[in-house]
């Protein structure tokens, strides 16, 4: 994986947990924490957009950032476990895998010419 996409998945990272703390954030400190993730969350995204296409970055940004959403979801706060959810979870990290090599494939050759 090269520094981009890593930069795309650290980025996801931090948008789960502003995404959980716009929801669950009651205090200066966890407001303070939201809004550290959201800048560091769309730094790293913007970042990675000058190296990789926009669209596909953004795309797979958002479904990981969805994915963990979810999933952080139902394992730290309880939601229920729907296999149906699950399902749906997987098609989507299906999508963004397959959107990542796709692009891997332009990207190369694109440098490579």
């Amino acid at each position: 994986m090269n520094r981009s996409w890593l930069l795309v998945v650290i980025g996801s990272l931090f948008e789960v947990g502003w995404v959980i703390g716009l929801k669950h954030a009651d205090n200066i400190v966890t407001w303070a924490g939201t809004g550290i993730a959201i800048f560091i969350s769309f730094a790293m995204l913007f970042k990675a957009t000058k190296k990789l296409a926009v669209g596909t970055v953004y795309a797979v940004f958002t479904g990981l950032g969805t994915t963990g959403t979810v999933l952080m979801e139902m394992i730290v706060f309880g939601k229920p476990v729907k296999l149906l959810n699950l399902l749906l979870i997987f098609i989507l990290l299906v999508g963004v895998m397959g959107l990542k090599l796709v692009t891997g494939e332009h990207e190369a050759e694109r440098s490579g010419s």
